[in-house]
């Protein structure tokens, strides 16, 4: 069943590459085309949300961060649920290198981003340090997807190696959203969050319970942690895991499995995109050389190609080097470096991070964030498919 989930899994990622890549496009071209007041005054288009006793004014971006991206967290909770569980996460000896892996390339990007943010005499004049987690994350459906374009004949573990490390990338990823960019939350609305965790892990105990139980109890957690001034991101993972794995009858799949099958399509199709075309825009008039090649996009970029590489295979090679953990099987030193280049693919994950560290009111570091996302996303992108590409075709003219 495991290798069923994970298969599916790699399929929708792989296939809504090509979608999140035409959203993200679309984005920078409206914005840089006659209609971009029009792009930009509805992804800030104040919206009110009633529901009850809860109210809320959010412009349409924030709705698309907080509210719809939340239900992704949901998803990649689920998935991280599943695989600690019941997956490759639940077998030390293969879970030790995705780990360790995931850690050295969040380091990486760290490290090179503060190296040029510093300021001087080492770092740029205008070095923004607090921008330092924005290229720390991978985006899954990116990375899944030019995996599959450059290399669908590659052995199926290295799939599964960069599938799990994505997710320990993305679990890391969580954590700091949560440390660094709370910055002030209210108590009461904080308990009556944990309260309806409580109850969601409750009901979890009732094999029969109906699915809309799961859909109230996730709203609420999701509305109280709104209004408590936390992201709505740990939500998501929170609430996912307190979904019970067993399922409601016998012979039937498991309720996370339910879960996760029936709401990754819509996150895959629908609320990624959403959120490439909401967050991706940025227009380039007005812009001079010190936006293109400011400290924080040069930071960014650097931090996603170079600090990614070395942080993940640096690691990897350690952690092979010292007997720690074995090579993925079938998977050659060349296919290992391609998968640490193609980890350097941030896109939404970065994003997101990137809006996090820096406000709205700030046009010129969100300018420049975009900026190192897309450079830092798409050069990885290249790189990692051209050596995949080159080590599939060695392979074939191996076996002939």
């Amino acid at each position: 069943m495991a290798k069923r989930i994970t298969l599916d899994f790699l399929k929708t990622e792989a296939a809504s590459g090509v979608i999140l890549a035409s959203a993200a496009l679309a984005a920078i071209a409206l914005a840089n085309s006659p209609w971009a007041d029009a792009y930009f005054a509805f992804i800030h288009a104040p919206f009110t949300v009633e529901l009850g006793a809860f109210t809320e004014t959010l412009p349409v971006l924030d709705w698309v961060k907080e509210g719809l991206m939340a239900i992704f967290f949901f998803v990649v909770g689920l998935e991280i649920k599943y695989e600690i569980v019941r997956g490759e996460l639940a077998n030390p000896r293969r879970l030790a290198l995705p780990v360790i892996a995931a850690l050295g390339g969040m380091l990486g990007p760290a490290l090179i981003y503060l190296a040029v943010n510093m300021g001087p005499p080492f770092g740029l004049e205008g070095g923004a340090p607090r921008g330092w987690p924005t290229p720390v994350a991978t985006d899954i459906a990116f990375a899944i997807a030019a995996l599959a374009v450059a290399g669908p004949k590659l052995p199926p573990n290295l799939r599964v190696f960069l599938l799990t490390l994505a997710i320990v990338d993305d679990l890391g990823a969580v954590g700091l959203i949560g440390l660094l960019f709370t910055d002030h939350f209210r108590i009461m609305e904080l308990l009556g969050a944990l309260l309806a965790l409580t109850g969601m892990g409750l009901l979890g105990r009732w094999r029969k319970a109906p699915y809309l139980f799961y859909l109230v109890g996730f709203v609420i957690v999701w509305g109280f942690t709104l209004k408590s001034g936390i992201s709505t991101s740990l939500a998501g993972v929170a609430a996912a895991a307190t979904i019970p794995l067993n399922p409601r009858k016998p012979g039937r799949p498991g309720v996370l499995e339910d879960f996760m099958e029936g709401l990754h399509p819509y996150v895959a199709f629908l609320i990624l995109p959403l959120f490439a075309f909401s967050a991706a825009g940025f227009t380039i008039r007005g812009l001079g050389l010190s936006d293109l090649f400011g400290p924080i996009a040069l930071g960014v970029a650097a931090g996603l190609f170079i600090g990614k590489q070395l942080g993940v295979f640096g690691a990897t090679v350690l952690v092979i080097g010292l007997k720690l953990a074995r090579r993925p099987t079938g998977a050659k030193w060349i296919e290992l470096y391609g998968l640490s280049l193609l980890c350097g693919i941030g896109f939404t994950m970065s994003l997101f991070i990137g809006q996090l560290a820096f406000p709205l009111s700030d046009a010129a570091a969100e300018a420049q964030v975009r900026i190192g996302v897309v450079a830092g996303s798409l050069a990885s992108t290249l790189a990692g498919m051209a050596v995949l590409a080159w080590s599939q075709a060695r392979r074939a003219r191996s076996d002939d």
